[in-house]
């Protein structure tokens, strides 16, 4: 009995998926390409190997490893450009588009592999480079994600010999509500607490961190605010810029709520207690019922 006289529950179901990579046999050459074996009996379930996704000259008999993928027309299609990394492992890869329900990113194979909604880490945007692991979603297709605390614990080393003070550099790639964790180009794990950062880079930045602890299990906390000294300054330019806006004066002190100056400063209530009392001991501002003015010796400098 031919195929297409079966009953069609009596059909082979077509063995193959979207999405996966497989080694499959050659068994015919055409002016497009190859046809490959799908395994249901029926040569018009032959899956194209086009000639443009042919990295290496074919014969029939070969067995390759091809990525399969739906084409425009929503066939399924070979090529021999297949992931450049293996299952559960993780690497930086380029986020190539994003969808309601998504990201694709760029794993080195004919298409991008899909990262569903829930394996985000934050919103990325198409161009941006993010630390993602391959894995097989439930339905046996690849997918990628970029929950990879497991990977990163194992991948990272103890920094043993860093000084405080001292800088790493390397990739945002996870949040927490306490703050963000680091991977750094040496290979430890950083932790950034909020407080830490004055601006909240977006998963997969890279970032340079000072150290301002190491840890006994030999990871790092670290800050991307300037020291004290050099912030006390930056920040104090910051409350004169906001007092000359508002003509000499503003309703915030060192009276104030932490989550308002946070709000209005981006910087810690600590940071900004530094920054008001070096500019009252220069003379520049004075605090009154809970506001805070420009006094008359910077008022004479700026006029």
């Amino acid at each position: 009995m031919r195929i297409e006289e079966m009953q069609p529950e009596e059909r082979p179901v077509r063995r193959y998926k979207p999405g996966t990579v497989e080694k499959l046999k050659v068994v015919r050459l055409g002016e497009m390409g190859a046809w490959l074996d799908a395994g249901t009996g029926n040569t018009g379930d032959d899956i194209l190997l086009h000639k443009l996704q042919q990295t290496a000259p074919v014969a029939v008999g070969d067995e390759i490893e091809v990525f399969l993928y739906l084409d425009p027309k929503r066939r399924l299609t070979a090529s021999m450009r297949t992931p450049k990394m293996k299952e559960g492992q993780i690497a930086r890869l380029k986020v190539i588009n994003v969808s309601r329900d998504g990201a694709f990113l760029d794993v080195g194979a004919e298409r991008g592999i899909f990262m569903p909604y829930a394996g985000m880490r934050g919103r990325p945007q198409i161009g941006e480079i993010v630390w993602a692991k391959l894995y097989t979603d439930k339905s046996g297709r690849l997918a990628v994600t970029m929950e990879v605390e497991d990977e990163m614990r194992r991948a990272s080393k103890p920094a043993n010999d860093v000084k405080v003070g001292s800088f790493v550099t390397g990739q945002i790639y996870n949040y927490t509500d306490s703050g963000a964790f680091l991977f750094s180009e040496e290979h430890y794990i950083v932790f950034i607490d909020n407080k830490e950062m004055k601006d909240r880079p977006r998963v997969g930045a890279t970032v340079t961190a000072r150290v301002t602890y190491v840890r006994d299990d030999g990871r790092l906390n670290a800050s991307l605010r300037e020291i004290k000294e050099k912030a006390m300054s930056t920040d104090g330019e910051v409350i004169l810029a906001l007092l000359r806006e508002r003509h000499g004066k503003m309703p915030y002190s060192d009276a104030t709520s932490p989550e308002v100056i946070r709000d209005k400063f981006q910087i810690s209530k600590g940071a900004f207690k530094r920054a008001l009392g070096h500019l009252m001991k220069q003379g520049l501002v004075e605090e009154r019922d809970g506001w805070t003015y420009l006094t008359e010796k910077i008022q004479d400098s700026s006029s």
